[in-house]
């Protein structure tokens, strides 16, 4: 297979071997911490969950990337980036293991979120540097490789530490602090690996003049309204990110839905909900199975359908068949839904970054996907919100899956429109 054999060549640069050593081991945590957050929240037995608590905890993983996000670039210029991942993970071992007594401690829930957001917060700049440090281990040549295989090979190492914590928490007793302290054991081990790449080796260059910070961050802002204004003059990309917005929106509160479906009307709820977080983390393996189908599916269908043509599909079959298969709020239809809108948001995303990629100039690219990354990450926070208000103590919601119907019904309708108006596939 191509990519075993570019990995291969790939594993063959004891740099490159080195800094992926770093990657797969923080995004494990990662994982880890995430799903550990989110059982917390959710399936305690001695906390009543409910969707503004769920929302609470997706604005605590999700926010910090928005917020943080721009800005990492400007401070990672400035640091080197070797020190980045030591003390950034050290520091995030440290976070955790304090989480993991503040659970225990049965502390007030804004301690604990405050915990949890110093953790996430600081992931942003060790992913960031991940990126920017990647042209150091890499020669010209294999480089489009390496950021091709790199990030997948990050996002299925976060994927396992899910699964890792979700094993881990049905196995020992439900404890959320155990799964807490397996994440800050996994930082840990990621800040030591990196003590295995040279201090300067990983850049940025000693000798490069920076601007003042000050100057670095109101240059942030300033790209970033200069990207919003750019995105305004390609309507092709605006569009695709409108749409791509009100879809992750829509996914996002049927998540939390299912969170509250899995904890309170899949199982008992006064007894932890094991056999809901069970039901969960197939849901969750069910929607990732969907995101890699939509990973096979996208390059073949954009070729037959055209971007926007496929993403017409893709709005129109979540709108006909998540009402049908979310309304009876039973485990089996549930789980189908969770693989066709998995599918369905993931081609449109993989879509909607093509669409950018190919309508944006290359000199604004950058800050458009920083754009782009914002809305992706407030719309879920939004979705969430949205779901705490409607939603019942239980998750049962007619209105909620008939309104999320709806928006994916006028986002289709309003492509296939763009799309015949604008004269584009």
């Amino acid at each position: 297979m191509p990519v075993v054999r570019d990995l291969r060549v790939l594993l063959r640069l004891t740099d490159f071997r080195r800094l992926l050593t770093v990657r797969l081991l923080s995004q494990c945590a990662d994982g880890v911490y995430q799903v550990a957050l989110a059982a917390y929240v959710v399936f305690s037995p001695e906390k009543q969950t409910s969707p503004g608590a769920i929302a609470s905890a997706m604005a605590v993983l999700l926010l910090p990337y928005s917020v943080v996000g721009p800005f990492a670039g400007v401070l990672l210029d400035r640091w080197q980036r070797r020190q980045v991942f030591l003390y950034g993970n050290l520091l995030r071992a440290v976070l955790a293991s304090g989480t993991a007594l503040l659970i225990l401690a049965s502390v007030p829930d804004w301690l604990f979120y405050a915990s949890a957001l110093s953790v996430t917060a600081v992931n942003r700049f060790v992913l960031s540097g991940l990126s920017a440090a990647l042209p150091r281990v890499v020669d010209a040549d294999r480089l489009v490789m390496a950021n091709s295989l790199s990030p997948t090979a990050g996002t299925l190492a976060a994927t396992a530490g899910g699964g890792l914590a979700f094993a881990v928490r049905l196995v020992a007793s439900d404890s959320d602090a155990v799964v807490v302290l397996l994440g800050a054991a996994l930082y840990l081990s990621a800040a030591l690996s990196s003590l295995r790449m040279g201090r300067e080796l990983l850049g940025p260059d000693p000798d490069q003049v920076q601007p003042r910070l000050k100057a670095a961050l109101a240059s942030t802002v300033r790209g970033l309204a200069d990207g919003m204004r750019h995105l305004s003059q390609r309507p092709a990309a605006a569009r695709a990110l409108a749409a791509m917005t009100l879809m992750r929106f829509c996914f996002g509160a049927l998540t939390v839905m299912v969170l509250m479906l899995a904890r309170y009307a899949w199982s008992d709820g006064q007894e932890g909900g094991s056999e809901g977080l069970a039901l969960l983390g197939v849901a969750a393996g069910f929607s990732g199975a969907g995101f890699f189908a939509a990973a096979v599916l996208t390059p073949w269908a954009v070729g037959r359908l055209g971007p926007y043509g496929w993403m017409v599909m893709c709005a129109a079959s979540a709108a006909v068949l998540e009402p049908g298969l979310a309304l009876p709020f039973l485990p089996v239809p549930m789980m189908i839904a969770a693989f066709v809108l998995g599918l369905t948001t993931q081609a449109a995303k993989i879509t909607t970054d093509t669409v950018v990629q190919s309508a944006v100039d290359d000199a604004y690219r950058g800050r458009v996907f920083s754009i782009y990354d914002v809305l992706f990450n407030v719309a879920f926070v939004g979705a969430a919100a949205t779901a705490a208000v409607i939603l019942p103590a239980d998750g049962r919601s007619a209105p909620l899956v008939v309104t999320v119907a709806v928006i994916y019904a006028v986002v289709a309708a309003t492509l296939l429109r763009w799309r015949r108006v604008g004269g584009v596939s």
